[in-house]
């Protein structure tokens, strides 16, 4: 079945607006509630689950994106249109923005939002290639189950796992985004901007490296399927 650009377009502020809710406003709950005692592994979880829903609610109609980065990533691949970005983009930073409104009005403001920061107890030359890195296992995954199971069986928790696991493990050195619209909405809405331009370049940058390891194998599949 083929939808519409408009029913990719709600369904993907719809779940980046989930996305958002469960990935800054666990961290502004661990801040107003547990003086941030909860820590990385609270963070790690909750967007694991998000995506769970997110990618088993969704996935059959958008690819459950949910990132602008994964959207170049799919586009490079050869799975939406030049056109799509465009509803694509729009989508997810609206479902963003929206679920920080969400977490500012019913949650708290502590934790600047939510907003990614890395860590400068580390060189900037280690925490942009380990940036990097998360974006590019996050889309090695995703491309990896779209190849094999086309977004079914355990593809939302391979997918919500490998978010949770670059958080757990990688959050401490870079923040471990790996979203552009998911580190956006909370630092424009608490003005937070100073490491906006790592979450705007690294997470690019490895979903790139993915979509070109990958392009080859989804062209044959195509061809062997046409």
């Amino acid at each position: 079945m083929t939808y519409s650009n408009l029913q990719i377009f709600t369904v993907e502020l719809v779940g980046t607006f989930i996305l958002v809710i469960f990935a800054t406003g666990s961290i502004v709950y661990d801040a107003e509630f547990f003086d941030g005692q909860l820590g990385i592994p609270f963070a790690a979880l909750a967007p694991f689950i998000a995506l769970l829903i997110g990618v088993y609610s969704f996935g059959k109609i958008s690819l459950a994106h949910f990132n602008p980065a994964v959207t170049i990533g799919y586009y490079i691949t050869g799975h939406i249109s030049k056109i799509q970005i465009v509803y694509y983009f729009a989508a997810e930073i609206i479902g963003a923005l929206l679920g920080s409104l969400f977490v500012l009005t019913f949650v708290g403001d502590k934790a600047n939002l939510g907003t990614n920061a890395p860590n400068y107890d580390f060189s900037i030359f280690l925490i942009f290639p380990v940036e990097v890195l998360t974006s590019a296992m996050l889309m090695g995954v995703i491309f990896y189950v779209v190849y094999t199971k086309g977004l079914k069986g355990f593809s939302g928790v391979a997918i919500g796992g490998i978010v949770g696991l670059d958080i757990l493990f990688l959050a401490f050195i870079s923040g471990a985004s790996m979203n552009p619209a998911r580190a956006l909405a909370p630092a424009l809405l608490s003005g937070t901007f100073e490491d906006l331009w790592l979450y705007w370049t690294a997470p690019y940058i490895g979903t790139m490296i993915a979509a070109f390891v990958f392009r080859k194998k989804f062209q044959i599949q195509r061809n062997l399927e046409s």
